[in-house]
C-alpha cells in the first residue's frame, strides 16, 4: 500500500525517526536517566484504513477510545 508515492513502511519509519530525534533533543536529560537503548521505537507498527469516514467522525472515534461507553451496563 502506498500514500502517493510513499510506501507505508517508509512513512512509518520516517515518523519514528523524526519523533525519536525530537524527543531525544528535547528530553535528553530525562531520557538518559533511565533509557539506555540505541533505538527509541521498536520495529513494529499497525496501520488501518478508515476510508469513507469524515475527519470529524474519525476524531470522535479516537477521542472516545479510553472512555467507557455509558450505554453498556
Amino acid at each position: 500500500s502506498t500514500i502517493g508515492d510513499i510506501a507505508l513502511s517508509n512513512l512509518v519509519n520516517n515518523v519514528k525517526s523524526v519523533t525519536s530525534r525530537k524527543l531525544r533533543q528535547e528530553f535528553s536529560d530525562h531520557l538518559n536517566s533511565f533509557y539506555w537503548k540505541d533505538v527509541l521505537w521498536n520495529g513494529s507498527y499497525f496501520v488501518a484504513s478508515c476510508g469513507g469516514v469524515t475527519i470529524s467522525t474519525l476524531r470522535q472515534y479516537i477521542e472516545n477510545q479510553n472512555k467507557p461507553n455509558s450505554d453498556k451496563p
